[in-house]
């Protein structure tokens, strides 16, 4: 059953629902007592003679058992149910018909004349149950006498809410209203009284009698290891005195059984629970439940014990009551098995709106197909379900993330799933043939042309969309015209470009400088890894005369797109950064950046490598090795987990990160999921590193490194240009270059190149067929940390057996990321390596392709993306460092040396010579 909340609502009857009191709340009599008119209440010693019991077995929603005989079309054994439910002590029976196989209306008006003929259960009211208007109406059509309608509330506001208590009124039906306003479900004692008073001023304002209001002001589990709902039980309790004193004549019910979902599974403490509450609760005015008549216990009859226990929960009287209910739970259930994991089942009774938001915002997607499908059943259309309740959920998770409440692996779990459930609605909406649901703004997002990084690209896409965005992602590889095409087809209101490798700024470049040409005047974002402020304002922009935003990560991206589409503040945002863009190009031609010094002064200031004090050391071996003896498996205890949680935009170091105040918790269950994935790679072989490595004779000459193919160095073959720091430097530090550190007349340099990514296409083409962005970003982040835990491996195996120049006790985990070893693994494209195309030398001397799977786009990116590529240097004064900025002089030497053009040399090192 759909409801205003995880209670079933509350009844009313065919005959006075106005219980001797109303307004003062009813009188709990003692064990053994009773009324003065004899009529026992919901287990004898909290019974009261206004306390009204409500079969709650009647519903498909509720009984798996009832709804299984009203799907096999088994009325006769239907009927038994509710003639149970009376016998049982049941003075209402709500009846509900609210599943998707069903014609609710016709299953509700079949049952009803059915229950009718029969006059052991016709002496009682029933209440008509249900989300939908038409089968309320339809039930209401066939009872005699006084029915009850299950429910109505304010949840769309007070003009709605009034128009369906009208018709109520003209049918002569109480009504139940539940504790629910615009601003969502009632879980504070005030926010209770407030709904229901503001109800009530309303209702009895349009003449309805008070005595055919119920309040539901929503029982809510407790004692579910959450804090915060540990007052559920009082803050009903209290509410219903301060409504019964505020509303006179109206009523107070809820559904009993929720208030013990966390025990399912051990009866004796749910009975207990039920009772104590009962107790409590109809001694505050509670004088209607929706409550199993037959599975209450006598309160004075309950174990001493467990009454305690149970009342310290129910009542919130001590901070440890869940723990010390939970530590003798399974002493009175009589079994062995422990009670249910607490709050594991609450939500699922809690209306389709609100599983929904709550599915969203925690990323489970186990009943999203099902809720959504229920949801579908509610509306006229389809689209109204995705502008709905699932875009209030998601406008809820993109609120938490803004705030900093959420993080980002939680949105892309709560991505997947929208996503499961829009795919759900989509052949609904393509059988309409109406439009996708409105959005805040239409963005197409690439990877540019030569590179291959999505997975930054992919976050940002992914938080747009929980933003009410509708993105358009064309993939990696993509050439400028295509983005350009896709704009114009999507009538996009922005683009966003994204690269990892540096050439990929020129290919920025040019599709802005495409734009332009076109025509164009849609805003361009600008993000990934290589790019910044500085170059976007110093090179794209200036190729594009509409608007340019560099935009730093995923959390900032939601506020830029969410200007750049406003009417009033798109303005102000553009102007702020053509101004900010101006000033830093001014300060660039001003020559704000650091002094370079001639090429030739910055070679007399090498690194003074002591080759005497260390020597080259001889490798163990000389040539190119294919490995491929390495799993999984081996690799995982080297992985650096630090930028794994950074990919995700958790910043802190491992292993704090986990305790973290603010991240703790988002990281600690990333950190789960990433193990039972590694898991799961592992135990169903999902990828399979390989590798190669080499060591060749070589030697230095000037800046480069000269490769030999054997001992006598007499045949040289590749002539490997390195680049040197220009930077003016103080006295005593020097200008460095690779190339220093490898000996003038005799030494060796090693390569290599890994992958742990080859078999993941498959595995991410599943997760892309059920709409999983979170496991497809994650098995691509766990990649790549197996490529550079594979990288640490290998180098670990380099040094100590294969050329064997580090000697002494293996490192730990923490030495390795650290880099207390000896040499160095530098990468074309890093710091002290960053031009590119010296990835195409290593890849031919390597044989890369063939030995290791391994291939590189015309802009050096490598596929599979889980790779990792670089030199060995061995000499123990090795380091790293960050070449920086060039001057014009080294461009030449260097365009010479590489035996490119100026032209082609200028695009290989854009980055350094801005």
């Amino acid at each position: 059953m759909q409801r205003e909340n995880p209670s079933p609502a509350a009844p009313s009857s065919r005959v006075d629902l106005s219980p001797a009191g109303s307004g003062d709340g009813a009188s709990p009599l003692p064990a053994g007592e009773r009324s003065s008119d004899g009529a026992a209440g919901p287990g004898e010693g909290l019974a009261s003679a206004s306390f009204i019991n409500i079969g709650e077995r009647t519903n498909v929603t509720g009984s798996a058992a009832f709804k299984k005989l009203i799907l096999n079309g088994d009325y006769t054994a239907a009927v038994e149910v509710a003639r149970q439910q009376v016998e049982n002590g049941a003075q209402i029976i709500d009846v509900n018909m609210d599943e998707g196989l069903l014609d609710s209306e016709a299953a509700m008006v079949t049952y009803l004349n059915l229950i009718a003929a029969e006059p052991d259960i016709a002496r009682v009211p029933v209440m008509v149950d249900s989300s939908k208007w038409s089968v309320i109406e339809a039930g209401l059509k066939c009872l005699v006498g006084k029915g009850i309608v299950n429910s109505i509330s304010m949840k769309e506001g007070e003009a709605p809410f009034l128009a369906q208590a009208r018709k109520c009124l003209r049918y002569g039906a109480a009504v139940v209203v539940m504790a629910f306003d615009e601003q969502g479900q009632a879980d504070t004692a005030q926010r209770k009284v407030e709904i229901c008073e503001r109800a009530y001023k309303l209702l009895t304002g349009i003449g309805f009698p008070p005595e055919d209001i119920i309040f539901d002001p929503n029982i809510f589990a407790v004692a579910t290891g959450i804090e915060e709902h540990n007052g559920y039980g009082v803050d009903f309790i209290e509410a219903t005195r301060e409504i019964r004193k505020r509303c006179p004549h109206a009523h107070v019910s809820g559904g009993v059984s929720n208030l013990s979902f966390s025990f399912r599974g051990n009866e004796p403490v749910r009975r207990a629970m039920h009772s104590v509450f009962l107790y409590h609760a109809i001694a505050a005015g509670m004088d209607m439940g929706i409550v199993n008549a037959g599975q209450l216990d006598v309160y004075d009859a309950i174990d001493p014990e467990l009454r305690e226990l149970v009342e310290d929960v129910v009542l919130n009287r001590r901070a440890d009551s869940t723990d010390r209910l939970l530590a003798v739970a399974d002493k009175f259930k009589g079994g062995p098995q422990k009670a249910a994991d607490p709050a594991a089942e609450l939500w699922r009774t809690w209306p389709v709106e609100k599983r929904l938001e709550h599915a969203l915002v925690k990323g489970m997607d186990a009943f999203v197909e099902v809720d959504t499908e229920e949801a579908r059943l509610t509306v006229a259309r389809p689209i109204e379900v995705i502008e709905g309740p699932l875009m209030a959920g998601m406008n809820v998770v993109g609120d938490l993330f803004g705030s900093g409440k959420m993080f980002l692996p939680q949105v892309v779990k709560s991505a997947r799933v929208m996503k499961k459930a829009v795919a759900h609605l989509l052949p609904y909406i393509e059988a309409e043939k109406t439009e996708g649901a409105s959005s805040k703004g239409r963005i197409i997002m690439a990877t540019v042309k030569g590179d291959v990084h999505d997975i930054g690209k992919n976050i940002v896409g992914v938080v747009l969309q929980c933003n009410n965005f509708e993105v358009i992602d064309l993939g990696v590889m993509v050439p400028a015209q295509t983005i350009l095409d896709a704009a114009v087809k999507h009538d996009a209101d922005m683009i966003g470009l994204s690269g990892l490798i540096t050439p990929s700024l020129d290919e920025m470049v040019h599709v802005a400088s495409e734009m332009s040409r076109a025509g164009m005047t849609m805003p361009l974002l600008i993000g990934g890894a290589t790019t910044s402020r500085v170059h976007t304002a110093l090179r794209i922009a200036p190729a594009y005369e509409g608007p340019v935003v560099h935009v730093l990560d995923a959390s900032r991206a939601v506020g830029v797109a969410g200007t750049l589409v406003s009417d009033t503040l798109k303005a102000a945002l553009v102007a702020e950064t053509a101004a900010e863009y101006e000033k830093i190009r001014i300060q660039r031609a001003g020559g704000g950046q650091s002094a370079l010094v001639p090429l030739a002064q910055a070679r007399e200031n090498a690194f003074p490598t002591d080759f005497i004090a260390h020597p080259p050391v001889k490798p163990n071996f000389v040539g190119t090795m294919t490995i491929d003896d390495v799993t999984v498996e081996m690799l995982i205890p080297y992985i650096d987990w630090t930028p794994f949680f950074r990919a995700w935009e958790l910043h802190g170091n491992y292993p704090a990160i986990l305790t973290d105040e603010v991240v703790g918790a988002s990281a600690s269950s990333l950190f789960a999921d990433a193990q039972v994935m590694l898991k799961t790679i592992v135990a169903e072989n999902w990828l399979h590193p390989k590798g190669v490595i080499a060591i060749w004779p070589a030697r230095r000459e000037g800046d480069d490194v000269v490769l030999f193919a054997d001992e006598s160095r007499s045949s040289a073959v590749k002539r490997l240009p390195f680049l040197r720091q220009q930077i003016a430097k103080r006295d005593g530090r020097a200008n460095m270059c690779l190339a220093d550190f490898i000996h003038p007349e005799a030494d060796w340099l090693g390569g290599f190149a890994v992958q742990a990514g080859e078999g993941i296409d498959v595995q991410l083409a599943r997760f892309k067929a059920g709409h999983d962005d979170y496991n497809d970003i994650l098995l691509k982040a766990l990649a790549d940390r197996l490529a550079e835990a594979f990288a640490e491996y290998l180098h670990e195996r380099v040094r100590r057996e294969i050329w064997g120049h580090e000697k002494g006790n293996k490192q730990s985990n923490e030495d390795l990321i650290r880099e207390r070893y000896t040499g160095i693994r530098p990468a074309p494209g890093y710091p002290a390596c960053p031009e590119h195309s010296l990835k195409t030398h290593l890849f031919d001397l390597m044989n890369v392709e063939a030995r290791a799977g391994i291939t590189l786009t015309d802009s050096f990116a490598m596929w599979p993306t889980a790779a990792v590529s670089g030199f060995y240097f061995a000499h123990p004064e090795s380091a790293y460092f960050g070449v920086a900025r060039v001057g014009p002089d080294q461009l030449e030497d260097y365009a010479a040396r590489l035996g490119v053009s100026r032209e082609r040399a200028t695009q290989l090192l854009r980055p350094n010579l801005d």
